[in-house]
């Protein structure tokens, strides 16, 4: 019976250790030594202190900010621990109530504003983490944030334009503005 037992022993300790330890470590110093900002999550820092990562959205609601797109992880947005996918579909019935809701919110946030509202700020991503908006939806509450921030719109727009995205690759994606980004940006604005 050992005799069959030890090279299943060692083999399970040989594999464990390739598998579980050497192969592992190999793939972080590889990507340590390559991309350290993406393998190290991809931190934003403000006064050498982390705010976020480029990565996860984050909620605004304070009408001075550029908000994110709605994220339906529980209990609290943008949770990390409940990513997956947390649309609703179009046949349920809560869908319709949820976007009539967070239309309403940016209503009454911006009463005056009359464009149509761009479908990515009420409805969450797939995800529930999407840091990106379209940037429809940031000229959709530029007028807001400018008005609130006494602020040049055209100073802001460029502000905006600075911080899209293009497609990768020049095809893939559509161009997007990273919120987190784009307000930490407009913190420093005057």
């Amino acid at each position: 019976m050992l005799k069959e037992l030890r090279p299943a022993v060692m083999s399970f300790l040989l594999l464990s250790l390739l598998t579980g330890l050497a192969y592992p470590l190999l793939v972080t110093g590889i990507s340590q030594l390559t991309m350290p900002t993406k393998a190290n999550g991809s931190l934003i820092l403000q006064d050498g202190k982390p705010v976020g990562s480029s990565l996860i959205g984050q909620s605004f609601s304070d009408p001075k900010y550029f908000w994110s797109r709605p994220s339906a992880t529980g209990p609290m947005p943008n949770n990390a621990s409940a990513s997956g996918g947390s649309n609703l579909g179009p046949t349920n019935p809560a869908l319709p109530d949820a976007v009539k809701a967070r239309m309403q919110a940016l209503r009454d946030a911006d009463p005056g504003n009359t464009k149509p509202v761009p479908v990515d700020l009420v409805t969450a991503s797939a995800s529930g983490l999407d840091p990106h908006i379209s940037p429809a939806a940031a000229e959709y509450q530029l007028a807001r944030v400018a008005r609130v921030r006494n602020l040049n719109p055209d100073a802001l727009r460029k502000l905006v334009a600075e911080h899209t995205e293009g497609r990768q690759f020049g095809i893939l994606g559509e161009p997007r503005v990273n919120v987190l980004e784009l307000n930490l940006a407009l913190n420093t604005m005057r």
